[in-house]
């Protein structure tokens, strides 16, 4: 096993925790400050920081509750710092109001939740619809949901990269499933790994309009203490930076900060497709249930059936050219997910009646078996698949 070292950056293969791998990947992508609040099934994320920053020249900060550690997280990104947080189900709820100041003020910075069940270190993906609603006021999210050891490493990296470059807080969707397996990891050198800093005023502090932006919709960002006059504030706010309380003004805001995520959908979304070039049947999954959906498509496959999987490694903004264009190529698709079925919502509104959807959910604490899924997709269609 390789392991050297780059600024104490890992590379090589390794056996290694998911919650471990979130780090490595952080730190790869130039983390250098991180503040969190134990919850478990977190915690080892933060721990794990906590010794690491100091091998790459970064701050640590236990923060006294959830809400602190956001805000820290905001402050120290908007010094021109690298930063993450990480939280579980329930610390997640608390750092709402940090999320909406990050998505107003445009403030990049990657925050990591570990979806557990309510109160209990079981798995869920029930966190999926808080992940893009619950910051209050007109924005989008991005969102992006890793499967394995290997994609929370690599999302990780990706969240920060797209954090970056759109100036916005993004979501990697982690899940008890994940983070607390061990898995083999492949670390690359730092000079395969992309990664992207944000862009920087270019123009002296007197001719500096903070909020007028690029032709990409993202303003350039100054760090404080680099004397550029600038108001981060979660009020309406116009190219100036100073507040205004005008409908337009508010209008105008909204559809830049929205537009810049929509605008970019491309460069954004992403999604993976497994047995789907004759697929009459399709599965859509994301996280940790893509593992036994595909193992389901390879079984049903091996019994004569048309199935495939559309892998959603981005789950916002909803991959919708990939969904309607599957719903326009299959006659039936399954929608699975752990939790009562609430992005199932998203794929029969995205397939707009193009073909039936039946959901195969449950929360029940545990992920789908690859028999449940068979089983589901026996009731349906009426055949053994076992």
């Amino acid at each position: 096993m390789v392991n050297q070292v780059h600024r104490r950056v890992l590379t090589g293969t390794h056996f290694m925790m998911g919650n471990f791998a979130v780090v490595e990947g952080a730190l790869a992508a130039g983390c250098d400050f991180f503040a969190g609040y134990p919850i478990t099934p977190a915690n080892e994320i933060s721990e794990q920081m906590a010794q690491r920053m100091a091998d790459v020249g970064g701050a640590f900060l236990q923060g006294e509750d959830e809400l602190c550690s956001i805000y820290a997280v905001t402050g120290a990104a908007l010094a021109g710092a690298k930063a993450m947080t990480a939280t579980a189900s329930a610390g997640y709820n608390y750092m709402q109001e940090g999320i909406e100041y990050a998505v107003s003020g445009e403030i990049p910075c990657v925050i990591v939740d570990v979806q557990r069940c309510r109160g209990e270190n079981y798995a869920t993906q029930a966190d999926i619809m808080q992940a893009r609603w619950g910051a209050a006021g007109d924005h989008e999210m991005i969102v992006l949901a890793p499967s394995s050891v290997q994609e929370l490493f690599d999302h990780t990296i990706r969240a920060f990269n797209l954090a970056e470059k759109y100036r916005t807080p993004v979501i990697v969707l982690s899940e008890t499933t994940i983070a607390l397996m061990r898995e083999n990891l492949i670390i690359p050198e730092p000079d395969k790994i992309e990664v992207i800093n944000r862009v920087k005023p270019s123009v002296p502090p007197a001719q500096f309009v903070p909020y007028a932006a690029e032709a990409d919709g993202v303003p350039p960002l100054p760090n404080f203490g680099d004397g550029y006059r600038i108001l981060h504030s979660i009020n309406p706010h116009g190219e100036d930076g100073d507040i205004h309380w005008k409908p337009e003004v508010f209008d105008r805001l909204y559809q830049r900060i929205t537009n810049k995520i929509n605008a970019h959908y491309d460069d954004i979304v992403r999604t993976e497709a497994f047995y789907l070039d004759d697929a009459k049947i399709g599965l859509i999954a994301y996280g940790s249930e893509c593992r036994p959906a595909l193992e389901a498509v390879e079984q049903a496959r091996a019994k004569g059936q048309k199935v495939g999987l559309l892998k959603l490694s981005t789950v916002w903004p909803v991959p919708e050219r990939e969904i309607k264009a599957l719903a326009q190529q299959c006659d039936l698709i399954f929608a699975v997910e752990m939790n009562i079925g609430k992005y199932a919502g998203e794929i029969e509104r995205v397939c707009g009646g193009a073909c039936e959807v039946v959901r195969i959910t449950k929360n029940r604490g545990l992920i789908h078996t690859t028999g449940e899924i068979l089983e589901g997709l026996e009731l349906k269609l009426g055949v053994s698949l076992r």
